[in-house]
Parts: structure tokens; C-alpha cells; sequence
């Protein structure tokens, strides 16, 4: 629907300007005239031309939308009408694609159709997870305490995530400099000893032979390096999109012994918040089960979900299935048969929910106290190490220098 942009004067003689979105002109003009404004100048507002480039446009982060669901909470739980909020949010969205949905959203829910559905539209922002809770709270006329539910969740979810990228940047930018020092030595420093050596004659010793070879080649087939790694990306890269290669890839992590224990603890503290939060919300298990499997963000996990999901569906208690699985530990396994068994299984996930979270924390710390001297002692080995061989054959003439006198 355009957008048409107008300016007047009030009958106070005060000039006013705005914003308003109708599907002719003639629509928008009338609208203005009921608000007493004359001498109305209207045009529509010129389109943004990279609007329809998917490159060009904001993303709708995380904290979007937690301040989005917040805000519909506190309306509605203040009495406002679920249209009337949704279109004070979108006209106060500064970003641009986030305001676009909502006001779509809100078009949607005008003609009939529910906010669950509504946003089922819109997948790249409003998930499985967060449409059938949605959906649930619309049912339930519990709408209000659904979306601050939401909103907590969508926080935990952030802030474990950012816990997880916290203790990767670290390791990640100590390797990119190593390589980078390492590169500009056997690219710029070695052929400088290396032309000196060559006038000298003699012999050099076996690690500086191998440090000068290694100059060599990174220097001579340094382009067909860089695009050999951009290749290995890409074929990884596909290699994942594809079902069994996820899967192979999914399962190597899971099984690699710093990393693996870290991703599991995660995989636990994300599936109990979950599947938690659905059961909360009034979701049936077995629709949780589909949506949590979905959004595990491991290929072992989702199929050990829905394998769970199948035994439920033909009668068994989820503890049983959970064991079978093998993905998670007995620990888990043990409280959730508790919680079953009282009645309580929301709760007890929370619990094993906040459990985990503080394992992740005690994890990413114990990986990052880890790193730290292990990446010191590979950044001084590597650089000792060449600026060593370089060194030797100065000491081996001086050697043989001081021998002669």
C-alpha cells in the first residue's frame, strides 16, 4: 500500500506535516480534510530504491524483537486493541523491514486473519516457535502473558548465544593474526636472509632449508593458496547444506573433545528453555517436540527430537525415548522422569533449563582459560621457531670462525 506524504495548516494557522498510508490518493486526501487541515499539499512518498534489494535492507535483530514483544504485551495487557497496537509499533519502528512486517501484520489482522497466522507470513522473522506460542496465547486468551513469556525466553536465547560467539572471537581473531605475522615473515622477511645466505656458500641447516622452501612456495603460489582455502570454504559450505553432509558434520562436532562437550551442554540448556516455554504456553508436547526438533541447530538432535516425538505419539513417557537417544545425559534424563512422574514437566525443564545455562557459563570460561596459553605458546613456538632457523647458520659460521682462529 503507498505511503503519501502531506502538509497544511490547522485551524489554529499552525502548519502541520505527516505521513499516511491509504490505497489512492484520493483516500489519503479525504483522510487529512477529516483531520481540519487546509491548504493540504499531498504526493506519495518516493520509493527507496534499494527497498526491493534484500542485500540493502536492515535485518530485524533479536532485540527488535524482544522490545517488540515486550511493548504488545504491556498494551495489551493495558486494555489497548491488538490493531490499535500494532500500528502504534509499527509507526514508532525505526527499522525499516521490521516496520514494513507489522504493518503488513496489521493489515492481515484488520481482514480477518489471526496474529499467529499473520505472522506465519513472515518467517525470517516470527519462527515456528514463536507463531504456535502466538498461537496458543490467542486460544487461551492469555496473549499478553504469552508475549512476556516470549520476550524472556527470546533474552535467555540471546544471551547464550552471545556467551557461545564471546568464546569463539577470542581464539578466532589470536589464529587470523598469527597467520597473518606468519605470512608477512615468509613472504617479506626470509627471502632477506635467504639472498644473504645463498652469497655465503655454504651448507644451511636442515630447519632453515625447510623455512626457506616454506618461503618459497607461500611466496610463489601465494594467490592459488588464498583461492585453494576460499574453495574449501565453499565446498564445505555445500557439503553442509546437504541433509547427510549436515548430519556427518553435526555429529564429528559433537564428538570433538573440547568443542563437543561445549555444544551438547548448549544443545540441553536450548531444548529444555524450549520445549519448557512451549509447555508453559499451552502447546501440546507433540507440536513442542516438532518445533523444538526444528529449532535445535543440530541435525543429530533434530532427528533424536522427532525419534522422541514418534515414541510419545504411540503412548511411551518422554524419559524412555530421551534415554533410548543417547544425545542426552542421564542426569537430564532422570529429572525429566521426576517432573513427568509429578506432574510438573514444565517446571523441572526450567530447572534443568537454568541448570545448563550455568554450565555453558562455566564451559565457555574454562575453554576461553584454556586458549589463552595454548594459542601463546603456538604463536611463540611458530615465530621462535622461524626466527631460530634463521639464526642458525650465523652461529654455525661464527662457529666456524672462532674454530679457524
Amino acid at each position: 500500500m503507498p505511503v503519501y506524504v502531506w502538509t497544511g495548516v490547522n485551524s489554529q494557522g499552525v502548519k502541520r506535516k505527516g505521513e499516511v498510508e491509504f490505497p489512492d490518493q484520493a483516500a489519503a486526501l479525504a483522510h487529512v480534510k477529516r483531520l481540519r487541515i487546509q491548504d493540504i499539499k499531498i504526493k506519495e512518498k518516493p520509493k527507496d530504491l534499494f527497498e526491493n534489494i534484500s542485500f540493502f535492507k536492515p535485518k530485524v535483530t533479536g532485540k527488535d524483537l524482544v522490545i517488540f514483544t515486550r511493548q504488545l504485551s504491556t498494551m495489551i495487557d493495558a486494555g489497548l486493541p491488538l490493531i490499535q497496537s500494532l500500528e502504534i509499533l509499527a509507526k514508532q519502528q525505526e527499522n525499516s523491514t521490521f516496520k514494513t512486517v507489522l504493518t503488513a501484520i496489521k493489515r492481515d489482522v484488520e481482514t480477518g486473519t489471526t496474529i499467529a497466522d499473520a505472522m506465519r507470513k513472515h518467517p525470517t522473522v516470527f519462527d515456528n516457535l514463536f507463531a504456535n506460542m502466538i498461537e496458543a496465547g490467542e486460544t487461551g486468551g492469555i496473549l499478553d502473558t504469552i508475549l512476556e513469556r516470549l520476550a524472556g525466553f527470546k533474552e535467555k536465547s540471546m544471551a547464550l548465544k552471545k556467551k557461545i560467539k564471546g568464546a569463539m572471537t577470542y581464539p578466532a581473531i589470536c589464529l587470523a593474526i598469527s597467520f597473518l605475522i606468519l605470512g608477512v615473515i615468509l613472504i617479506f622477511v626470509i627471502p632477506v636472509f635467504s639472498e644473504m645466505f645463498s652469497s655465503m656458500g655454504a651448507a644451511l641447516p636442515i630447519p632453515t632449508q625447510i623455512v626457506v622452501q616454506m618461503s618459497y612456495f607461500v611466496k610463489s603460489y601465494f594467490i592459488y593458496i588464498i583461492m585453494g582455502i576460499f574453495a574449501l570454504i565453499f565446498i564445505i559450505k555445500k557439503i553442509y547444506n546437504t541433509e547427510k553432509g549436515r548430519y556427518r558434520i553435526d555429529a564429528m562436532l559433537l564428538r570433538a573433545p573440547v568443542v563437543g562437550p561445549l555444544i551438547r551442554k548448549v544443545a540441553v540448556a536450548k531444548f529444555t528453555r524450549t520445549l519448557s516455554t512451549m509447555l508453559q504456553s499451552g502447546v501440546s508436547i507433540l507440536d513442542a517436540l516438532q518445533v523444538v526438533a526444528k529449532t535445535s541447530g543440530n541435525k543429530v538432535i533434530e532427528g533424536a527430537v522427532f525419534r522422541i516425538a514418534d515414541s510419545i505419539s504411540e503412548g511411551r513417557p518422554i524419559a524412555e525415548p530421551l534415554e533410548e537417544s543417547g544425545v542426552f545425559p542421564n542426569m537430564v534424563v532422570q529429572m525429566i522422569n521426576v517432573g513427568e512422574s509429578v506432574g510438573a514437566l514444565d517446571t523441572m525443564l526450567a530447572k534443568i533449563a537454568d541448570f545448563y545455562d550455568d554450565e555453558v557459563d562455566q564451559a565457555v570460561n574454562n575453554l576461553t582459560a584454556m586458549i589463552e596459553p595454548f594459542m601463546m605458546v603456538f604463536l611463540g613456538g611458530m615465530i621462535g621457531g622461524i626466527v631460530i632457523s634463521m639464526y642458525l647458520p650465523i652461529f654455525q659460521m661464527a662457529s666456524v670462525v672462532g674454530g679457524s682462529n
